[in-house]
């Protein structure tokens, strides 16, 4: 993300408002904080979570807050 964004890693840490919301109440996604790379945070169920549909997409948002 941080590479995405053409952010040098201490900018990334310096904007503490960097976040990542997903569509639904599950996050699961995260951003790490060291390395910049989008993480899993919870088990993803494909079956569970695209249930009779061909193609699976989750759908992800990165928010920074403040200047950039």
């Amino acid at each position: 993300v941080a590479k995405d964004l053409a952010l040098p890693m201490p900018a990334l840490r310096e904007h503490g408002g960097v976040r990542l919301v997903c569509e639904g109440r599950t996050q699961y996604l995260s951003l790490h904080g060291k390395t910049g790379h989008l993480v899993t945070a919870e088990r993803i169920d494909r079956e569970q979570l695209c249930e009779g549909v061909q193609q699976c997409v989750l759908r992800c948002e990165v928010i920074v807050d403040g200047e950039m």
